[in-house]
């Protein structure tokens, strides 16, 4: 009765699990380049109560005898598939149609950090940051700057950007740098809509957009969550009737160990 017990223990963990990766999903249903998670299970050891045998003279072969001893996690993926795009119309509003990541300046140093995530603005210095103020990257890993004095600037799909001065003269300040990686699905989330590279994501590949298998930029746009709220809220109603399934088999095993104890009476 005690490994039916605990097999139920073991999948209500696993659901409490479920319910915490779809509640984070449907909670950054909103945030722009948010890439949802995926609990994956599976079985956990069996207890062999009777080994296999081959064939042998008159007797056929019998298949081993297991018992099931529940259930563990087995992965929580991130799913990177690409999200909508919303037309914003400003001109810092950066999205990627396609793969690859734009390229974070880390404020520790040492490696990048990459986002999907493309609202960007001007510091009072004209070089082009995200929210908490982290430098975009061209292709060769420097920041990008516009002159203060420019008019007006345009940013075009291949992340080549274009700055009309105050004689009228257009120039360029430099191109916008993507990463792709051998797994995207390995990069680690660090908050702030970043992700950082793992030992499994593999080293960033450097490509300009719209090369070396990397998506275009579409600037006034940004990159929605791919968050299917429809599809969580199936999950969620999955992984609730699966806990409450399990918490019906301990229940039941208590009530079996019961009337043993009550045996005696």
């Amino acid at each position: 009765m005690l490994r039916s017990m605990y097999s139920g223990i073991a999948g209500m963990k696993n659901f409490q699990q479920k319910l915490d990766v779809i509640s984070n999903n449907i909670a950054n249903v909103n945030t722009q380049g948010f890439k949802k998670g995926r609990p994956t299970f599976q079985d956990m050891m069996s207890q062999q109560t009777g080994a296999a045998a081959g064939a042998e003279g008159n007797r056929g072969g019998v298949n081993a005898k297991q018992i099931g001893l529940g259930s563990e996690l087995g992965s929580i993926d991130t799913v990177d598939t690409q999200g909508s795009l919303q037309n914003t119309g400003r001109e810092l509003d950066l999205a990627i149609s396609g793969s690859g990541y734009f390229k974070l300046e880390n404020p520790q140093g040492g490696e990048n950090l990459y986002t999907r995530s493309g609202n960007f603005y001007l510091d009072n210095g004209g070089n082009i940051v995200n929210a908490d103020g982290h430098y975009l990257l061209n292709a060769g890993d420097g920041r990008i700057n516009i002159d203060a004095n420019a008019q007006s600037f345009s940013i075009d799909s291949a992340g080549n950007i274009n700055v009309v001065g105050q004689n009228g003269n257009t120039n360029g300040a430099g191109q916008i740098g993507l990463a792709t990686f051998n797994n995207p699905g390995g990069l680690e989330k660090v908050g702030g809509n970043i992700f950082r590279a793992s030992l499994n994501s593999g080293v960033a590949n450097d490509v300009a957009p719209g090369a070396g298998g990397a998506g275009e930029i579409v600037s006034g746009s940004l990159e929605m969550s791919n968050v299917d709220l429809s599809e969580e809220f199936t999950e969620m109603i999955t992984a609730q009737r699966g806990f409450q399934a399990n918490t019906r088999g301990i229940t039941t095993a208590d009530e079996v160990l019961q009337e043993l104890l009550n045996i005696k009476r």
